[in-house]
């Protein structure tokens, strides 16, 4: 399949490596230094897989490409304004679109632009990084996609898509409710990234005091109750097994909002905790403590602040 990554940084770079090891022509769209050492050494991941080495096109400027079969959108949240409008040269009359972003929204942002009906919403499950220029590093037992049509339909398109994926080694589940599917994973990663953003401290600290675990559940009931209000078919218990899972499994990750906040870059923050406050408003949910932790770390949102 020709692929286009748009975004080759942490997750587009970690998971075009794998398509493009298995056989696909793919082309990474990066820039700076990544993108020249991409382009004079190959892209090299590093992983609980096993590492290797890839030659693979390379670029800053998706004309160069030309329409593809799939893009793969993977920037952070806060690039779609200025990344979506310049894709359009990657798309043609049988293009699908699969994002793979944080947030519950980046999937409406690019269909606006591309029509919603070549877009298919997904998540990445994985840990991810760029090491150095040219370098992915990804850690941890975890390393998945889920997607899917809006529809829920189990389309020829998705089929294949699926099947790219497997082949290439990638865990993948097509879902027939990836709203849901998406919204699970805001519930999990708004909690994360918020409250260790705000505290500055890793979740395995915060969950060893009582008052911060009752933080850590509001966060949940409250993005909890504005997925709801818009319809989102989530579990009845929802809280409870993403609360076990923070406890167990999730405890030692650091959230890449967390990360970013350390290294004074740019934070996802509307797309998380500041969605959670927007879409409440808009239904009519009250979400004091996501609320409280955009107000916390809204002067960083554009990166360090410089007195």
């Amino acid at each position: 399949m020709r692929i286009a990554v748009m975004g080759a940084g942490g997750v587009g770079g970690y998971f075009g490596g794998l398509l493009a090891g298995a056989g696909n022509e793919v082309a990474l769209i990066a820039r700076g230094a990544h993108l020249q050492a991409i382009r004079s050494r190959g892209l090299r991941v590093k992983s609980q897989r096993g590492d290797f080495n890839i030659s693979v096109e390379a670029t800053d400027d998706p004309r160069q490409v030309g329409p593809v079969e799939m893009v793969l959108l993977s920037v952070k949240t806060y690039q779609n304004a200025a990344t979506i409008p310049i894709l359009t040269p990657l798309v043609g009359e049988s293009t699908s679109l699969l994002t793979l972003q944080n947030g519950v929204e980046g999937h409406e942002e690019l269909a606006q632009v591309v029509g919603h009906e070549r877009v298919l919403p997904g998540s990445a499950y994985v840990e991810t990084h760029i090491e150095s220029p040219g370098v992915i590093s990804q850690r941890g037992d975890v390393a998945r996609i889920v997607f899917g049509e809006t529809s829920g339909q189990r389309t020829p398109r998705a089929q294949r898509i699926l099947e790219t994926f497997q082949t290439a080694g990638i865990p993948t589940d097509l879902s027939n409710d990836v709203v849901k599917e998406l919204w699970t994973k805001f519930l999990f990663i708004c909690t994360l990234a918020g409250v260790t953003s705000t505290a500055r401290a890793p979740m395995s600290q915060l969950l060893q005091h009582a008052e911060a675990r009752e933080t850590i559940l509001a966060v949940m009931r409250e993005v909890e109750a504005v997925g709801r209000a818009r319809g989102v078919n989530l579990d009845v218990d929802v809280v409870e097994r993403t609360m076990e899972y923070v406890e167990t499994t999730a405890k030692d990750l650091q959230a890449s909002m967390h990360t970013d906040l350390e290294l004074g870059r740019p934070l996802e923050l509307e797309a998380l905790n500041g969605a959670v406050v927007r879409m409440g408003q808009q239904g009519g949910v009250p979400t004091p403590v996501n609320r409280l932790l955009y107000s916390l770390l809204v002067a960083h949102k554009d990166g360090a602040v410089h007195q």
